[in-house]
């Protein structure tokens, strides 16, 4: 009986280790690939900036077209997060001047996190976020390693409180350009929906899974009617 249980128990070790091994393994791919295809998607971001610049002056918006921005990393670090910038400058003085002023308003981003018909988004915004285009230039994150191509979503410090017990589950991975709530809800279902999902995520993510999401994602890009 003693013999079994050694025996047992040294399977287990076993396995554990191998478990530890593929992980790792599995990690390193995933880095390779972040580093290799957000260099080649770099080259492609570079004619779409300039187009972007022009548009914006030819709309009379003459602020800087990116937008930075802390975000929640792995473990919970912070970091610089880069978009885009879809809304007018003082988007986010704005938004608090809403929550204070407007009870409707607060309820649905109480909920939601994020306003259905924000009146912060610029007319060139509300293209750049209908087509994802906004997201890009976190193609510098991914190669920096603040974030990667599938991962959850980048999370602001002011939801952190919001996010409650998923919080500690969802910071065991890096944030990702794509992900499976993008993928599969994306504007769709509540805030709770989101998190719930990305802690499925964080707690079962692997190769295939990753692999789907990937393949899925140029899917979800034409959904038209979840790209809010």
């Amino acid at each position: 009986m003693f013999e079994e249980t050694i025996i047992e128990s040294r399977k287990v070790r076993t396995s554990v280790k191998l478990s530890k091994v593929l992980e790792v393994t599995y990690l390193g791919f995933k880095r390779l690939f972040d580093i290799v295809l957000s260099l080649l998607a770099l080259i492609c971001l570079l004619p779409v900036i300039l187009i972007v610049k022009i548009v914006s002056l030819l709309s009379k918006d003459y602020d800087s077209i990116f937008y930075t921005q802390n975000r929640i990393g792995k473990d919970g670090k912070l970091f610089k997060l880069y978009k885009f910038r879809s809304m007018i400058p003082n988007a986010d003085a704005v938004l608090m001047e809403l929550l204070e002023s407007n009870p409707k308003i607060k309820e649905e981003y109480t909920e939601m996190k994020k306003l259905e018909n924000d009146p912060r988004i610029t007319k060139i915004g509300k293209i750049l976020r209908r087509t994802s285009i906004d997201e890009l230039p976190q193609i510098i994150n991914i190669l920096k390693g603040d974030m990667s191509f599938i991962g959850n979503r980048p999370y602001l410090p002011r939801e952190k409180e919001d996010m409650m017990f998923y919080y500690n589950d969802i910071v065991k991975t890096k944030p990702g350009l794509t992900g499976y709530w993008q993928v599969n809800l994306r504007s769709r279902g509540t805030f709770e929906d989101r998190l719930k999902m990305e802690k499925y995520y964080s707690n079962n993510y692997n190769a295939k899974m990753d692999i789907k999401i990937f393949f899925k994602t140029f899917t979800a890009l034409f959904d038209h009617k979840s790209a809010k």
